[in-house]
């Protein structure tokens, strides 16, 4: 299942040495939800640790994730099921940090002239 988000960056995590073959990073995006807030945390594996790198927080990017879940029984024999949104692919949102350009007005506007039997030599 692949799924997008946009919102703001939160905060970043420094990356994790899990085991000697595996690491991730985590992250936090705020995503405006109506009147809610909401922080959701995700992470990222291997080689897509680095993806962090260019991006500040309070900046608005779109999250590409998949969902992943598992069960762990532990010892006593419970169940526990764990879930992770694993980000696959971060993008700034440009449109939605620079201010959009004023739309000419008919004074700005430049003049067209219709000269279609001059030749430019």
């Amino acid at each position: 299942m692949s799924f997008e988000v946009k919102g703001k960056l939160y905060e970043v995590f420094e990356t994790q040495q899990v085991t000697d073959s595996f690491k991730k990073r985590e992250f936090v995006l705020e995503v405006e939800d109506g009147s809610y807030t909401q922080y959701v945390k995700f992470q990222m594996t291997q080689d897509r640790c680095d993806l962090l790198n260019s991006f500040t927080k309070g900046e608005d990017m779109t999250v590409s994730f998949s969902l992943a879940g598992r069960p762990y029984t532990n010892a006593e024999g419970q169940t526990i099921y764990f879930t992770n949104l694993n980000a696959w692919r971060l993008a700034k949102d440009e449109m939605a940090q620079a201010a959009p350009a004023p739309m000419p007005t008919q004074a700005q506007a430049p003049a067209v002239e219709d000269n279609a039997d001059d030749l430019p030599f």
